[in-house]
């Protein structure tokens, strides 16, 4: 191609498109292919039905079944593929040993909250009733840098605030896992806190 004004007796070119419509009704889904409800229980058919056991798993609401439901959002939980059902009891068991520790961090520090009329920073503002998983996103700014200089340590808390020694408290944790020591003091520090 030229630049400018093409020739008079030169042809201009031409650009043929297509489009292709195709019109077609939704079909129906299959009730089977709207999904699978999977429930792990120690008690065989011979000791309940599906239906009763069902049932009794949707009357649970105030232990573990609210971590169910967060775990249930495709985002949360990457897929597992298991084969022995030795592995799929121990990964169930490990799930629900976990909901309930997330349930009873939820309990406790509700309850002291309550006890002593205090509130921590949630999504919405302060709030006397945080999630389990608001709370633990409160720690998420809490650093703990350790430092060896000539076989010297020194450890530096950052962004350690009130609400999160309100926590500690409400958990039984000691407030002194989070306190630097002096600068220059030797310490042998446990990477969880007691």
């Amino acid at each position: 191609m030229r630049r400018g004004r093409p020739p008079k007796a030169e042809q201009p070119q031409e650009e043929v498109y297509y489009r292709l419509g195709v019109e077609g009704a939704a079909l129906e889904r299959a009730q089977d292919e709207q999904g699978w409800f999977v429930l792990a229980t120690p008690v065989g058919a011979e000791g309940c039905s599906d239906t009763e056991v069902l049932q009794a798993y949707q009357e649970q609401n105030t232990t573990v079944e609210p971590g169910f439901r967060w775990i249930k959002n495709p985002a949360a939980i990457t897929p597992v593929w298991l084969e022995k059902p030795e592995r799929i009891a121990t990964l169930a068991m490990l799930t629900v040993l976990g909901l309930l520790v997330y349930a009873l961090i939820q309990r406790q520090v509700r309850l002291s909250l309550r006890h002593h009329d205090q509130q921590l920073p949630g999504n919405k503002g302060a709030t006397a009733i945080p999630t389990a998983a608001v709370v633990l996103s409160l720690f998420v700014q809490v650093m703990m840098v350790q430092l060896e200089v000539d076989k010297m340590v020194s450890l530096q808390v950052y962004g350690l605030q009130d609400h999160h020694l309100t926590v500690c408290d409400a958990l039984g944790i000691d407030r002194l896992w989070y306190a630097s020591p002096p600068t220059g003091q030797n310490r042998r520090m446990s990477a969880t806190p007691p």
